[in-house]
C-alpha cells in the first residue's frame, strides 16, 4: 500500500481492523491491539462500529468477534459485476456435473488466490460452506501454483523467497524445489496440490488467460486424496483443457 496516498488516516485504521479477521477469526480486542500497536479502547470503539454496521458480528458468550453479514454481501455485489465469474460460473456446473467433484474458479490477488465461485456435487456434505471470498497463499493450492507459473519472473522470484510456512508435511517450502515446480507446470501446462494445503485432499487446476493472453485466473477440481487418484487426475486435466478453451474464446 502507498502511504502517500492515504488521506483518512481514521478509516486507515479502521479498515488494519477489519483486515485481521482476513487471517483468523474470531478475535478479541487484546489481540487485535497487540498485533496493531493500538490502544484498546480505540480499537473497542471501532469494532462496534463494524458491529453497527453489521460488517462484525460479536460473540455473546466469549465477546470476541467475526466476519458478519455485510462483508458477504459486498463480496456478491464484487462477484456480480465480475464479468469474468459470470462467463465461468456456467462451466463450473458442467465440470462438476462431468467429475463429481468440487469445482473452483478463482483469482490472483497480490500474493494469494481469491476464491471467487465454487460449485459442489449434489449432496456432498460441505456444500453449504461458503468459500466465495477465501484467500489462501498460492504457493500450497494447486489454484495458486497454476497463476503463479504465469507471472512475470521477476514477480515469481519475489514471491519464492519470502516466508513459506509448513501448513502440511507435503507443503513445497524450499524456493529451489518451488521453482522447478512452476516450471514444471509451465510445460505441461497444469498444477496439482497434492495434500499441501489439508491432508486427504487433493486438486488440480488449470489458468485461464483472455484473448490478448493476460492471465485472468483459474479453474480446478478438488476432492478426496483416495478418489482423486493418478490416473483420475489426467482424466480430470482433459476435461479442465476442454472447458479452459471454451472460456478462454469468451474472455
Amino acid at each position: 500500500m502507498d502511504e502517500s496516498k492515504v488521506r483518512v488516516k481514521s478509516l486507515q485504521k479502521a479498515m488494519q481492523v477489519l483486515n485481521c479477521f482476513i487471517e483468523k477469526q474470531p478475535l478479541g480486542v487484546t489481540e487485535i491491539s497487540e498485533k496493531l500497536g493500538l490502544y484498546k479502547s480505540n480499537v473497542h470503539n471501532i469494532l462496534m462500529t463494524f458491529v453497527a454496521m453489521e460488517y462484525l458480528e460479536q460473540d455473546a458468550d466469549s465477546g470476541k468477534f467475526r466476519l458478519g453479514n455485510s462483508i458477504f454481501l459486498l463480496y456478491r455485489a464484487m462477484s456480480e459485476g465480475y464479468s469474468t465469474a459470470d462467463i465461468v460460473y456456467p462451466y463450473l456446473q458442467k465440470l462438476v456435473k462431468e467429475v463429481g467433484e468440487t469445482a473452483y474458479f478463482s483469482i490472483p490477488h497480490e500474493d494469494e488466490v481469491l476464491y471467487l465461485e465454487a460449485v459442489y456435487p449434489s449432496g456432498l456434505l460441505n456444500q453449504s460452506v461458503a468459500i466465495q471470498g477465501w484467500k489462501v497463499k498460492m504457493y500450497c493450492t494447486g489454484s495458486g501454483k497454476a497463476m503463479m507459473a504465469f507471472l512475470d519472473e521477476d514477480v515469481i522470484e519475489e514471491y519464492i523467497h519470502q516466508e513459506l510456512p509448513q501448513i502440511t508435511e507435503y507443503t513445497i517450502t524450499d524456493p529451489v524445489e518451488l521453482k522447478k515446480e512452476l516450471k514444471l507446470i509451465q510445460q505441461r501446462g497444469y498444477a496439482l496440490d497434492n495434500m499441501e494445503l489439508e491432508i486427504g485432499t487433493r486438486c488440480v487446476a488449470v489458468p485461464l488467460f483472455n484473448r490478448r493472453g493476460i492471465l485472468e485466473g483459474a479453474i480446478s477440481v478438488s476432492g478426496s486424496a483416495l478418489r482423486l487418484t493418478d490416473d483420475k487426475i489426467m482424466e480430470y486435466v482433459d476435461i479442465l483443457n476442454k472447458y479452459k478453451n471454451e472460456i478462454c474464446q469468451k474472455l
